[in-house]
């Protein structure tokens, strides 16, 4: 998989990308992560890439010829999406993560300052995506969000066990979407509370009913909006 991210701040990215399973993948060869500044395709001494707003208003709006051609610039002939990071787009889900990781070509596109010529959005972006309904001083932070997520979903980054047992990739029957169910490791006893009972037995059938029932309980108590009602 490549990635390409669009930005004005490329050293935000440096730490997490250098570190843990992301630098892991990088150098495994599974995918390809490049930082692009936004203002290497400013035609002016100073590098410009905003201006003020038609209309009025505080702030300045990034500017469509600029980042027109750095997407262009940055396009290849084969699978590929672009999209923008935006407190506009759709709130990001772990089945868009799942669907984003079978992608060979990925074109991030941070924004900040104001927000985007609206053109921008219309003629040159797949998608808009949200991390959340709050705000951010710019799309650099929800842009990690996002490669994280994608990465440790392509195949060989993690053992598969990994990805498929987790919050949100969990279900019942009904297709709940399930949180992880609680986990436990050693000492059995501690500050006088142990360890359930039945994770000690070795009856993985039993353990089995217990996750899910532990699952499903911890899902309806802190996000029953995951849980189809009756």
């Amino acid at each position: 998989m490549k990635i390409d991210i669009l930005t004005l701040f490329p050293s935000m990215f440096g730490g997490p990308f250098d570190t843990s399973m992301l630098k892991k993948a990088k150098d495994n060869k599974l995918v390809e992560i490049e930082i692009h500044n936004l203002r290497d395709w400013a035609e002016d001494k100073h590098k410009t890439v905003d201006d003020r707003p038609f209309g009025g208003g505080k702030g300045m709006v990034l500017r469509v010829d600029i980042v027109h051609k750095a997407i262009s610039a940055l396009k290849s002939k084969g699978e590929e999406k672009t999209i923008l990071l935006s407190p506009q787009g759709k709130v990001f889900s772990q089945e868009k993560a799942r669907e984003l990781a079978s992608i060979d070509h990925l074109i991030l596109v941070a924004g900040h300052y104001e927000g985007f010529d609206e053109r921008i959005v219309e003629n040159f972006i797949d998608e808009e995506i949200s991390i959340g309904d709050y705000i951010l001083t710019g799309g650099e932070i929800p842009t990690m969000v996002l490669v994280d997520s994608i990465v440790r979903l392509i195949p060989g980054v993690l053992e598969e066990e990994a990805t498929t047992h987790e919050s949100f990739s969990r279900g019942d029957d009904k297709n709940n979407k399930l949180l992880d169910f609680p986990s436990y490791t050693r000492p059995e006893k501690y500050l006088g509370t142990s360890v359930p009972k039945v994770l000690l037995t070795g009856n993985h059938k039993e353990i089995e009913i217990w996750r899910k029932e532990k699952a499903l309980e911890k899902t309806k108590k802190v996000r029953p909006e995951l849980v189809k009602s009756e």
